[in-house]
């Protein structure tokens, strides 16, 4: 706490990442609700980050900064989030004023999130200055120069989110080049650019901070594409592009008249566009917006005039907590095929970790040399590589976690929804009992499942997994054995597998006959 910030940190586990956010107000009421909901808005948000976490070997974490009323410049929020890592950094590091009741090292990992994506470097830096030995690891989405892999350079979140997109179409049989598409998120961010970037659909609307963009023709891909490549946000669109029906209503317009008739004003219509009737697209890909946008309340709005009919066949939760629990379950029970943020939006957190596991194994002039990019095309060869092999992990996972879930909803019948939180748990609880085994002392056991969950190239640049098992902290190692036994035994036997397929599960893992695909 502060005289101009207070601010929570909530990690569910010894080693354990997610990002930290700062929260601005411009108005005495929002001042208010963001100040009644701070704590719970933090905690749901690690919990999310939990069960995103299934597949690498840190839990969910997220942190808050809560800025004073009016506190919304970009000096307020630096200030206030480098008083907030020094307050961190106060109790993680040994000191004779404070009491160590814990007993053991602890390695902590931030990463970006609201207003805070350009403050990480400042961070590592500053740990560093302060004697953390872990200053590599301490954030992620550091610049490139650092050893980074930034997420909106290389897709990694979106990455996940699209995955999902394409297994989707796949199994209903439906071409991409064929679906229309409202996007919430714009050119201007990370998710957004990337997703239309990625995709072939025919987007038909895009809302993002500068207002609606929309065209029931299809946007014109050429256009969308070059805001993305120049991240600009929808309010630099070309209109002379658009469509008689199309429209672009900036967020500080008033009374401005649509082509159908409708007079709007420009901050509400962007602000519920996605509930408005013209954004009714075949899918829908929130890539940005705030926490609960679709609530129990307003979920009704999603839904076509005979109020059961909803407007979007196909719903991938980019955006984190989007969507309520009971809003998914309406849309679900309506019919709508969902994936939530816990399984779509999970590229982001595999390429956080994989940067993490780099930063640990490589010492300070190993990544120097092999992980210090100036830019994309100057960056060293085994940098290069290292991305790429981080971007097949993220669509592997994302494959994998898809078809366990559509599997098990096929055969069973259960809400894809809630077949999310089910299979987190499950990875979790069975993670936790893999922790309480003696398999990581088993040495041959040990060998296989770190040599395929350690990437083959950082493993071969330091010479072996041995030396690999000798810079990383233990306890990160045991992290990355439980997990990814964990993952990949509920991924391949599912949800609800015995006892009798985990010892058949081990046997073939540990004889080398085991294969995820």
């Amino acid at each position: 706490m502060s005289n101009d910030f207070q601010g929570f940190h909530i990690r569910f586990g010894d080693i354990a990442r997610g990002g930290v956010r700062a929260i601005k107000s411009e108005t005495a009421a929002v001042y208010g609700r963001n100040k009644e909901s701070l704590f719970m808005e933090n905690y749901n948000l690690a919990h999310t980050q939990l069960r995103k976490n299934k597949d690498i070997p840190e839990m969910g974490s997220k942190g808050t900064v809560f800025l004073g009323l009016g506190m919304t410049s970009t000096h307020n929020v630096e200030i206030a989030f480098r008083k907030y890592v020094s307050g961190l950094l106060d109790v993680l590091l040994p000191h004779e004023q404070v009491v160590d009741h814990y007993g053991k090292p602890e390695i902590l990992f931030l990463g970006p999130d609201e207003n805070t994506a350009d403050l990480m470097e400042w961070a590592a830096l500053y740990s560093k200055r302060r004697g953390y030995p872990f200053w590599k690891a301490f954030t992620t989405g550091k610049p490139p120069s650092l050893g980074g892999i930034p997420h909106d350079t290389y897709g990694m979140t979106t990455r996940s989110v699209h995955k999902y997109v394409m297994e989707t179409l796949a199994k209903v049989g439906v071409d991409e080049t064929k679906v229309t598409k409202l996007q919430t998120g714009g050119p201007d961010g990370d998710l957004g650019s990337n997703e239309i970037l990625l995709s072939h659909d025919r987007t038909i609307a895009v809302v993002d901070i500068s207002g609606v963009l929309y065209d029931p023709q299809g946007i014109n891909r050429e256009a969308l594409t070059s805001l993305a490549l120049q991240r600009k946000t929808v309010s630099a669109f070309d209109v002379s592009a658009l469509s008689p029906q199309g429209f672009l209503v900036l967020k500080d317009e008033k009374d401005r008249q649509l082509p159908n008739g409708e007079v709007v004003d420009g901050r509400v219509l962007r602000d519920e566009f996605h509930l408005n009737p013209l954004s009714s697209a075949d899918l829908f890909v929130p890539c940005g917006g705030r926490p609960e946008s679709v609530t129990a309340a307003n979920v009704h709005k999603l839904m076509q005039a005979d109020g059961k009919t909803p407007r979007f066949k196909y719903i991938v939760e980019g955006a984190n907590l989007f969507i309520s629990q009971e809003a998914r379950l309406t849309l679900e029970q309506a019919g709508v095929i969902l994936f939530k943020d816990a399984s779509a939006n999970k590229g982001g957190v595999t390429s956080s970790s994989l940067e993490v596991l780099a930063a640990l194994t490589l010492t300070d002039e190993e990544a120097m040399e092999h992980m210090s990019a100036e830019s994309k095309d100057t960056a060293p060869e085994f940098y290069k590589k290292y991305v790429i092999e981080v971007q097949r992990r993220v669509e592997e996972n994302a494959f994998l976690e898809f078809h366990c879930i559509w599997n098990e909803a096929e055969r069973s019948g259960q809400s894809r929804v809630l077949l999310t939180d089910i299979l987190s748990d499950r990875i979790n609880a069975m993670n936790a009992s893999i922790a309480k085994s003696d398999l990581y002392e088993r040495e041959k056991l040990r060998s296989r499942v770190l040599g395929n969950a350690v990437p083959k190239l950082l493993q071969d640049l330091v010479g072996g997994l041995e030396v690999v098992l000798k810079r990383v902290p233990e306890n990160y190692m045991r992290a990355i054995f439980n997990k990814h036994l964990a993952s990949r035994f509920i991924y391949t036997y599912g949800i609800n597998a015995d006892q009798i397929a985990f010892y058949t599960f081990m046997e073939d893992y540990s004889n080398g006959k085991f294969s995820a695909k």
